[in-house]
């Protein structure tokens, strides 16, 4: 059983928290008021700790703070990410993410995935009626290798994983935010993820 640190405390972080538990895995949520948070937060009993502590307890930890403020929360935490594998699912409209995390942390490899979808499709890829893809972007074969892991343990086959190559190929799957709010508008707030017809 790994212990997997989640930065974040919102729907995204409680969605994955939820799969990730039911994996096996033991799941400590870095928050900045750990006190206030339920133990069954998710259903499931999860661990809650200040962010730097959560990242020190566990060798990959999820980015599942809003992307706009992600780059300053995250190198705050730059002493104690050295060396960790750090899952980016965020996204800012208008701008990267990904790149910018592995820019500011040369101690830590940095992976992009899960980026292009609805929050309940991270950890269900199979509710959707046509297959998803789960892109991946990073500079680090292993750490993308235990990245897709990860995917597997959220349900994810091998074969809507696609690599897509080092870290600045994040900046294509990151670009999909510019269209989400116009398939917000016209089709609602149900799931959906990009993926691609062969």
């Amino acid at each position: 059983m790994n212990t997997l640190a989640i930065l974040g405390s919102g729907r995204v972080a409680a969605t994955l928290a939820d799969k990730l538990s039911a994996a096996g895995h033991r799941i400590v949520i870095g928050t900045r008021n750990p006190t206030t948070a339920p133990a069954t937060w998710t259903g499931r009993p999860v661990a809650f700790a200040l962010p730097e502590e959560a990242v020190r307890r566990a060798p990959i930890v999820i980015n599942a703070t809003p992307g706009g403020s992600s780059l300053d929360h995250l190198s705050a935490l730059r002493e104690a990410l050295h060396s960790r594998i750090l899952v980016d699912v965020s996204n800012a409209p208008g701008r990267g993410v990904a790149e910018p995390l592995q820019l500011a942390l040369p101690g830590t490899r940095v992976v992009k995935t899960l980026n292009t979808m609805h929050f309940a499709v991270m950890a269900d890829p199979h509710a959707l009626n046509s297959a998803p893809r789960a892109f991946v972007s990073g500079d680090d074969p292993a750490a993308k290798s235990a990245v897709a892991a990860l995917l597997a343990d959220l349900g994810w086959p091998p074969d809507w994983i696609e690599d897509l190559g080092d870290i600045t190929t994040a900046r294509g799957t990151e670009a999909v935010m510019l269209l989400v709010p116009a398939l917000l508008r016209n089709r609602g707030p149900r799931p959906f993820a990009i993926t691609v017809a062969d």
